[in-house]
């Protein structure tokens, strides 16, 4: 007698816990954890869930089956589920809602509404309008269609109401249907059929062609060619790679098909581009800096699992880097380089593909979703035993054995992970902000090493609080490289006192002289320069020269930053945007000002005091295009930009040989931020963008143009002393009680309306106070009180360390749930984010 199983299934939506569900007899030999699966979910919907656990033990309520199975291996390995698990109990959030972040959309797939015809009822179509009419004739003609389609149709934007009226009169039924998102590349192949490859039969075909179709010969000789036919090591030819070279190729190989010379044939092949590894990591040279790092961080995974190198710009991390995925690879393990940015991707990339060529994969957001499921399969093929075949053909899809990518790669399916590199560490972009699961993805890469009893490395020339303190107390590994690459000094770092240069009038527009000077000086010696200011747009807002009226979103308590390219207010916050008043409307004066910059008017101004030179700005704004931003950087590198001005995202780890000079436009802003972290982040940033100058030759130089010239922080920079920051630091961070010896978990309550929101967050402050006490902070507005007319409070709760982290959670939510049960809260969202940024 067989045994009826039944599967705990997770499904990709925002509910507590799994669902069970009955297995078909028939499909008990497919059922393993990992597996896709379609089930239904409710009355309507269906979804593909994930099997998390199978057990013989019935519920204790009338279970539905499983519909279908969908894979031939599990997508999702054990070691994965362990990963969301934890994610979903240390974030606070619903494992269903890790699933959701962890697997590429395509590999997601829920039902959609379609529309049918009732076959079963009489149409009467003077009962019908017009647009009713003409859906059903067009129902008739495709036989279903979705409700896109249907608004198409008939040229309605909303189409439902019209839909609602058809199925009352009972002429439509709706259903829902599934379907495949994912579809494998194929491409058409040419090969000669079997009987033309025997030399003599091949022979006669020539000379028959060479008489009657001297064209078709032609096509012929070119296959022999590419595919080298005649050989012992023969190649598979594309129809597009055959027909390239020759003229009115397709027709005559069409007739050739016909006739049975050829055969063409489909296969699978990658979207991805492959290149061949053409050094070996054995011939990387190192320094003896470099070298003795390199036995430290080998003696240090002896007994430790983290190791924090702590590098300072271009001290050759990536070297190392290299050397320790090749140890790994030659112990039969996988590796993940993790980077906070896409843009170091496209330069990192082409370092490992030098020495790991079609071994290295690449996964980030900018990969459309067909890209991404493609990567995921071949890093999950490493985990698959795969089966031999006496056929030579070359895997169309071989396995990654090194991923590069940002912080979702640490959803892949790695099965053997030996190394994982956190380039970058301190950098805030490791940090998921919307949606849930809001998780970091250095401290889940550390937690994913430990799945796999995995080394991890930590680097950065500017680490974090937490991880600096770590290493301190010897829960990480240190090692220190403090020289640069070739034995190239620190760049030198100048203050502008923008206050003596205001008032002895030596300012042209947003710049000094003595700046515009060294860039000047800069350019005439052919070499480049980096200006960086954290604000993109063109102007940070306008204002009214009589009333001071500032122009606000509607949706949202901030200013609109002006938009120069497309003269435009915009919202940085909701995408609201409008045009430029031509007068104000509080007081009708039409003298409105810019006040403060952004990257968009640092370009345009450069262009007027420096004509002839190739000037281009990188920010959000001018990388939203898939390969802007590689653009902008290929184009850097290899000197067709002279200038580059951008937000931060010139600051992380990018490096370019003929930088010698780097502009910080306004270092003001990046230390008045109220936040416990502003000082160790401008300290971060600036001493990041500062690397970026002098990494090849010369000594480089840096200009930091302030009002507080004398600020500490900014002495700090100038002097490359990331330990005084750290002790300054450190200490206030212990005294008020702050990471890294306190734990930070902070809620943000939102609700449509301010007298709601305001009384269900004093509520749940209460609540929480109940339990801890004085370590409740708030409830508070934060610096923006709306977003998406969505008002907001915040609750901060400070937790010591030592205490338990589950109990505390545990409290959290009973609190939320308790408020929530009241009918005034009902509406009100809390988003509980732990260790937030």
């Amino acid at each position: 007698m067989r045994t009826t199983l039944f599967v705990n299934i997770l499904l990709p939506l925002p509910v507590d816990g799994l669902y069970t569900y009955r297995v078909p007899i028939d499909l008990n030999e497919e059922v393993t954890i990992g597996k896709r699966v379609v089930v239904q979910f409710g009355q309507k919907k269906y979804y593909t869930g994930i099997i998390h656990s199978i057990t013989e033990k019935p519920p204790a309520f009338q279970a539905k089956y499983v519909l279908a199975i969908l894979d031939l291996f599990p997508l999702v390995n054990e070691r994965q589920l362990r990963l969301w698990e934890w994610i979903a109990s240390y974030y606070c959030c619903y494992l269903g809602e890790v699933m959701n972040a962890a697997l590429p959309s395509a590999l997601k797939l829920a039902s959609e509404s379609k529309i049918v015809l009732n076959t079963e009822v009489s149409i009467d179509p003077d009962s019908l309008s017009e647009k009713g009419y003409a859906l059903v004739i067009a129902l008739q003609e495709k036989g279903k269609m979705t409700l896109t389609e249907a608004a198409r149709t008939v040229e309605l934007v909303k189409v439902i109401p019209l839909i609602h009226t058809l199925i009352e009169k009972g002429y439509i039924l709706t259903e829902e249907e599934i379907g495949e998102k994912f579809k494998p590349r194929l491409e058409s192949f040419i090969r000669l059929s079997e009987e033309y490859l025997e030399e003599d039969a091949m022979r006669i075909l020539y000379e028959k062609l060479e008489k009657k179709a001297p064209k078709q010969l032609e096509v012929l000789i070119e296959y022999v060619q590419l595919s080298r036919c005649l050989t012992e090591n023969p190649l598979e030819v594309s129809r597009p790679a055959l027909l390239q070279r020759l003229n009115e190729g397709a027709s005559k190989l069409s007739l050739m098909i016909k006739k049975g010379i050829f055969e063409q044939y489909e296969k699978q092949v990658s979207r991805l581009r492959s290149v061949a590894a053409t050094d070996q990591a054995e011939a990387i040279q190192l320094t003896d800096s470099q070298s003795e790092a390199l036995q430290k961080i080998r003696k240090e995974f002896e007994s430790k699992n983290v190791v924090l190198l702590h590098g300072v710009t271009s001290s050759g991390k990536t070297e190392l880097y290299i050397k320790l995925i090749r140890e790994t690879l030659d112990a039969g393990r996988q590796a993940l380089y993790l980077l906070p940015e896409i843009a170091l991707t496209t330069q990192i990339i082409n370092r490992l593909r030098k020495y790991f060529g079609a071994d290295v994969g690449i996964y980030h957001s900018r990969y459309d979703e067909n890209e991404r499921v493609e990567t995921w399969q071949r890093v999950a093929k490493s985990g698959i035993k795969q089966e031999t075949t006496d056929s030579d053909e070359p895997d169309p899809l071989p396995p990654y054995k090194v991923v590069l990518g940002a912080r979702s790669a640490v959803f892949l399916p790695f099965s053997n992970l030996g190394l994982i590199i956190v380039d970058e560490e301190h950098d805030s972009s490791f940090k998921q902000y919307d949606p849930a699961p809001r998780y970091n993805a250095r401290d889940t890469a550390i937690f994913l090493a430990s799945v796999h009893q995995a080394k991890v490395i930590l680097g950065s020339a500017t680490p974090s609080m937490e991880s600096y303190h770590n290493a301190s107390l010897g829960k990480y590994g240190l090692v220190s490289l403090q020289e640069r690459f070739g034995g190239i000094q620190m760049p030198a770092v100048e203050v502008i006192n923008l206050r003596e240069e205001h008032k002895k009038k030596r300012m042209k527009s947003i710049f000094s002289e003595y700046l515009l000077d060294n860039i000047d000086h800069a350019l005439g010696k052919g070499e480049q320069v980096i200006l960086f200011q954290n604000r993109r747009g063109f102007s940070l807002h306008l204002d009214c020269d009589n009333c001071n009226w500032i122009p606000q979103c509607i949706q949202c308590d901030v200013s609109l930053m002006y938009h120069k390219k497309e003269n435009q207010l915009r919202c940085h916050y909701c995408g609201y945007s409008t045009r430029i008043p031509e007068k104000c409307p509080d007081c009708g004066y039409t003298g409105i000002m810019m006040k403060g910059f952004g990257t968009e008017k640092i370009e345009e101004e450069l262009s007027i005091f420096f004509p002839n030179a190739r000037i281009a700005r990188m920010d959000l704004d001018s990388t939203r295009s898939k390969n802007a931003m590689q653009r902008i950087i290929s184009d850097f590198e290899e000197r067709r930009i002279d200038i580059l001005a951008g937000t931060q995202m010139v600051t992380k780890g990018l490096d370019f040989d003929n930088v010698s000079l780097v502009g910080i436009l306004n270092a003001d802003s990046l230390l008045s931020y109220p936040d416990f972290r502003s000082f160790e982040r401008g300290f971060q940033l600036m001493a990041q963008v500062a690397g970026r100058s002098g990494r090849k030759g010369t000594q480089g130089k840096v200009l930091i143009q302030a009002f507080n010239n004398t600020h500490q922080v900014i002495q700090y920079v100038i002097n490359h002393d990331y330990l005084a920051l750290y002790k300054s630091q450190i200490e206030e961070r212990e005294k008020f009680k702050y990471p890294p010896f306190y734990r930070l978990i902070q809620l943000t309550v939102k609700h449509a309306s301010q007298d709601s929101l305001n009384t269900a967050a004093a509520e749940l402050a209460t609540l929480l106070k109940k339990s801890f006490g004085k370590r409740v902070l708030g409830p508070e507005y934060p610096q923006v009180g709306r977003i998406r007319n969505l008002y907001l409070k915040n609750i901060m709760i400070k937790i010591e360390k030592g205490v338990n982290l589950e109990k505390v959670k545990s409290q959290i939510m009973e609190a939320i749930t308790t408020m929530n049960k009241k009918r005034m809260s009902s509406q009100v969202r809390v988003i509980v984010d732990v260790d937030p940024m």
